[in-house]
């Protein structure tokens, strides 16, 4: 795993601790537990583009992000690829071959330079057995995993390009308090291209197209939701009519 540095999670400050303090999994366990998941996190940084994981490789991992964002993503033998998720400060993630002890469903690269906390399998099952809630907080967590999955799936078989694209804005701005200046998502016209399966040219042509109606602000490395209720009706119209 690329990595400048890693160490003790307790060692660094409680401004890093609060990403998993904060976390709803870890919110509630005794002063104790907490302490002792914390003496298994270390911490770590990676660089822009550096791989975490590939798929296939074992699942010996639960991530933590403490700032950056990390790309979960697949590829084809030809070169295409899709992007599942973006995952923000204070997710997690690595769960599925965490707890089955399989093989990892997908890559993870990291989408800027990121922070982490690490947590190895063998220190967090033994974890879980002691703190039977948290294994109800992981099924919750799967659950959510699966219901995104089944819409990302539903709307790239079912809706139109607008409508794959608004609902994909909607989706990645919910992650982010709202702000007078709109909700900002640090995507790329490319990333989000291949998140919604549209070439970068149809994205640009849609995003300026709804730029001009106020729906969105387009900035370096950003989109930014301005009227998310617009595109929340186009994307339950399914009608790429009203976005052109």
């Amino acid at each position: 795993m690329p990595q400048r540095r890693t160490g003790e999670a307790h060692e660094f400050s409680n401004g890093k601790l609060s990403v998993l303090r904060k976390h709803p999994f870890f919110a509630d366990l005794e002063p104790a537990a907490f302490e002792q998941l914390c003496r298994y996190a270390k911490h770590s940084t990676l660089k822009r583009g550096a791989t975490l994981f590939s798929k296939g490789d074992p699942g010996n991992s639960l991530y933590a992000v403490i700032s950056g964002t990390v790309k979960m993503s697949i590829s084809s033998p030809d070169g295409r690829s899709a992007i599942l998720n973006i995952i923000e400060p204070g997710e997690i993630f690595g769960e599925i071959a965490l707890l089955d002890g399989g093989a990892r469903s997908a890559d993870a690269i990291a989408n800027s330079n990121c922070e982490l906390f690490v947590i190895d399998r063998r220190e967090f099952i033994p974890f879980v057995k002691e703190q039977p809630g948290l294994a109800m907080k992981f099924i919750e967590l799967l659950c959510g995993r699966l219901r995104w999955t089944s819409d990302q799936v539903e709307q790239i078989i079912l809706q139109n390009l607008p409508g794959r694209l608004a609902s994909a804005l909607l989706r990645l701005s919910e992650k982010h308090k709202p702000a007078q200046q709109g909700r900002t998502i640090a995507i790329t016209q490319q990333e989000i291209s291949e998140m919604v399966g549209m070439t970068r040219e149809s994205i640009n042509k849609q995003l300026r197209a709804w730029a001009t109606r106020d729906w969105v602000r387009l900035e370096h490395g950003a989109i930014v939701v301005l009227n998310a209720e617009a595109l929340r009706d186009l994307a339950e119209a399914g009608s790429g009519s009203e976005g052109e």
